[in-house]
């Protein structure tokens, strides 16, 4: 599986997926129509080492998929959540990074509860379908909470105070 067919996989399965190339990497963003500048983050497809992100050994025909997972689902695959990596650090933990077809917490981001795998195949995939599944729904609630915010079909409310006086 290559890069372009992970995408392809995601963009078939999941409504509403906008992808957008960007920080060497293609973000999918739940982003129905495009209606809000980029939606909710629900996955990435990174393709080469950053200058902060070298733990995978990307590049050369590596390539990682990453996608956030809820607290609870990250706990029962990972335990807690390991504490924010020091600048240009990667979390601390026994997890082989640059391992092929594991799933591992992300190597910058497994604090905030992502999860990556480096090149997997499609059966890696479908075998991550229920937290695939569970990952969009929650980019999907962001993303209709930010609609919410961004409605612009109520007319506003105004409020006034009339001061009543009396005429002599």
């Amino acid at each position: 599986m290559t890069p372009a067919d992970a995408q392809a996989w995601l963009l078939a399965r999941f409504a509403g997926l906008v992808p957008i190339s960007a920080w060497g990497e293609v973000a999918l963003f739940h982003n129905p129509g495009a209606t809000l500048p980029r939606g909710a983050y629900f996955a990435t497809i990174k393709t080469g080492d950053g200058a902060h992100d070298r733990a995978s050994r990307l590049g050369d025909g590596r390539w990682r998929f990453n996608f956030g997972m809820d607290a609870a689902a990250f706990s029962a695959r990972f335990g807690p959540r390991p504490p924010r990596p020091a600048k240009a650090g990667v979390i601390e933990g026994a997890w082989d990074f640059a391992g092929t077809g594991v799933l591992t917490p992300h190597p910058v981001y497994g604090w905030m509860g992502w999860a990556a795998i480096v090149n997997p195949d499609a059966t890696a995939l479908e075998a991550l379908a229920p937290e695939l599944r569970a990952s969009h729904a929650r980019a999907v609630a962001i993303w209709e909470k930010r609609m919410r915010g961004q409605r612009t079909d109520r007319a506003p409310q105004v409020f006034s105070r009339v001061r009543l006086r009396a005429s002599s």
